[in-house]
């Protein structure tokens, strides 16, 4: 048994973020089963450009719906602060901090680095008070920012991640002309792959053989493939009733 999950992240997704919180508590499960799980940060805006897909806040009947189902998913994690920025799509062109990870990506030899670093990101983009990381300042000051090891809201961290050097280093590499083609290939190989908005899944089995899958509650299905044990969901009789 083995495999790979690709998922496909970008900061500004919700559904992002659940689902890198879902594969990080399961990431060792998923390690003991043969199965190698790496993100990769691509850029939404651009995959639903080139796909002709439209934010779903855009149609006013799935941005009604969407705030049902967020309520839903964030009570999967009880403890988590999620505050929607006010202005979303405002907010939401993170390029800066994607060619941040993909140089962090390939710098630091420890992948942890890169895990707590987009946790982290992930973390100030979605928790009040919601920092703005299309601005250069605050992309600075969130990387100064980041704990070591952090594993989520209420860890401070006395120890940071990056010197104030390192943090330098990663802006002026996140401007390099190699980071913005890595992360526009990046985002380009999703859509090649059939992307059409985040997180966007390819999943590789035991047999070399590849599929996608679309969003952050399809676990199921691709447990399924990839031929791991799962308990699915399954209706349960009435507390009450005697058993036969």
């Amino acid at each position: 048994m083995g495999g790979r999950i690709d998922c496909y992240v970008d900061i500004a997704s919700f559904y992002s973020y659940i689902i890198f919180l879902d594969l990080l508590r399961n990431r060792d499960l998923l390690k003991a089963h043969s199965i190698t799980v790496e993100f990769h940060p691509f850029l939404l805006g651009a995959v639903n450009a080139g796909s002709g897909n439209k934010p779903p806040w855009t149609l006013p009947a799935k941005a009604t719906y969407g705030l049902h189902d967020a309520k839903r998913t964030i009570a999967r994690f009880p403890n988590l602060p999620i505050q929607f920025p006010a202005d979303l799509m405002s907010v939401a062109l993170t390029v800066l901090p994607l060619r941040a990870l993909h140089f962090i990506k390939r710098t630091y030899p420890d992948p942890e680095v890169f895990i707590t670093t987009l946790h982290y990101f992930f973390h100030a983009f979605w928790a009040p008070p919601n920092v703005n990381l299309t601005r250069a300042e605050n992309v600075k000051m969130v990387l100064e920012q980041v704990p070591a090891g952090f594993k989520g809201a209420g860890d401070a961290g006395e120890e940071k991640l990056f010197s104030k050097d390192e943090v330098e280093a990663i802006l002026k590499g996140a401007g390099s002309q190699e980071m913005k083609d890595l992360l526009k290939g990046t985002t380009q190989k999703a859509l090649d792959q059939g992307a059409f908005g985040a997180p966007w899944l390819w999943v590789t089995n035991e047999g070399g053989k590849s599929e996608p899958f679309f969003g952050s509650d399809r676990f199921h299905f691709v447990y399924q493939f990839l031929g791991l044990p799962f308990q699915n969901v399954a209706l349960l009789p009435p507390a009450n009733q005697s058993k036969l």
